[in-house]
């Protein structure tokens, strides 16, 4: 069959459209190009005469994350229409789009994949993502002593700081009240793993107030309630900022302790900043060469495993991270994989670790064999050709 492959801003394409093409599928790229905004709503204007001419061409329109407009398209067109999740939660998901029979939906995160199933949602389906250790292998097999010294860490950390994010955008427009209320849920989320109190602060009361404050648009077929846009869209990235700040400030005081990142914040100290590095070519060598790769995940993806976790182990690196319920279903802690349970526990681990090399090695070789022999993108791409009626016999 003839696959577009709606490309956006998101590391793992190459590897998807890879591992499409190993079932015997013809896959093209499509970046769309958006004509401009919309200065009273701000939202995107599209081409659709474009879109129409070229999605007619293909059987099937893959995305990574989901597009409302995408799914209408295909949906007109008799076209199907799979996506698979790599952000959670995924707000454009909460349309009415969502019940359109051309959908096949593949979600990381259990938890919204089954609120979506309550919703009624029919072709929606749980998969974790993946990594390519075939071509990740390649890289580190074939580093020299020097690269291993150049990419050498103790401690490393490759993400966003989000320092730039929404709740710092909109915090002064709020009184008092409400802020020293943010900050509090906040600071209390960041001390509980595995469940979310926003849902609960965020009360009918509580956000009535905040509208009187902030203008929340979003499209008329949109469904998402104003406490999901708000606990993830705005305090979710204002958490993993405080968090990640706190964490590496923690860790650089009693280890050398690197961050890969295009977005540094002021507020690090101590920490030796490496700039950012590329996806396909770079990151795996810098997993593979710290002695401890350290995951801190985002608040807002409530049981899954993110894409960074994939690729520590895949790198055969040894992976540091904290809690996430999924990760009890692929992997074994302390086996595998290692978990923290607080900053002071990371801290107490890292030290142990880093002067326990023949077990932390050995850690990193398990995670890194599980990953090669389960987690495979052509081990998920044939679950999802499989649902969609595409798989070869």
């Amino acid at each position: 069959m003839r696959i577009l492959l709606y490309r956006w801003k998101v590391f793992n394409q190459d590897d998807v459209k890879s591992a499409i093409e190993y079932f015997g599928h013809e896959v093209h790229d499509y970046t769309e190009t958006v004509i401009d905004k919309d200065d009273e709503t701000g939202f995107k204007l599209r081409d659709y005469v474009e879109l129409r001419q070229v999605f007619s061409a293909y059987d099937c329109v893959f995305s990574l994350n989901y597009f409302p407009h995408v799914s209408d398209l295909c949906e007109e067109l008799g076209k199907k229409y799979i996506a698979w999740t790599v952000d959670s939660p995924l707000i454009s998901l909460y349309h009415q789009s969502l019940f359109n029979k051309c959908n096949y939906i593949f979600i990381f995160d259990r938890f919204y994949c089954e609120e979506l199933k309550n919703l009624g949602a029919e072709n929606v389906w749980y998969l974790p993502l993946a990594v390519n250790c075939s071509r990740v292998d390649k890289i580190t097999d074939s580093l020299t002593a020097a690269e291993r010294k150049k990419w050498h860490s103790e401690v490393s950390f490759v993400g966003g700081m989000y320092h730039r994010n929404s709740y710092d955008d909109i915090k002064y427009k709020l009184p008092e009240y409400l802020r020293g209320y943010f900050d509090a849920a906040m600071l209390a989320q960041m001390e509980i793993y595995g469940d979310s109190i926003f849902d609960k602060v965020l009360t009918v009361d509580i956000l009535e107030k905040l509208c009187e404050f902030i203008d929340f648009r979003q499209d008329e077929r949109a469904f998402s309630d104003i406490a999901l846009v708000f606990s993830s869209t705005f305090l979710g990235f204002k958490l993993a900022n405080i968090e990640r700040v706190q964490i590496l400030n923690k860790l650089a005081k009693h280890f050398p302790t690197d961050l890969y990142t295009d977005d540094p914040d002021k507020e690090l100290i101590g920490v030796n900043l490496k700039g950012a590095v590329n996806y396909m070519t770079d990151m795996p060598k810098v997993f593979n060469c710290s002695r401890i790769n350290i995951n801190p995940v985002m608040r807002n993806i409530r049981t899954g495993i993110p894409l960074r976790a994939w690729d520590i182990v895949g790198a055969g690196g040894f992976l540091m991270t904290s809690f996430q319920l999924e990760y009890m279903d692929f992997f074994e802690n302390g086996k595998d994989y290692v978990c923290y349970e607080s900053h002071d526990d990371l801290l107490r681990k890292t030290e142990y670790y880093l002067n326990h090399e023949d077990e932390r090695a050995q850690i990193a070789r398990n995670g890194h064999e599980k990953a090669v022999k389960f987690h495979s993108y052509e081990k998920r791409m044939e679950f999802i050709l499989d649902k969609c009626g595409m798989l070869k016999h």
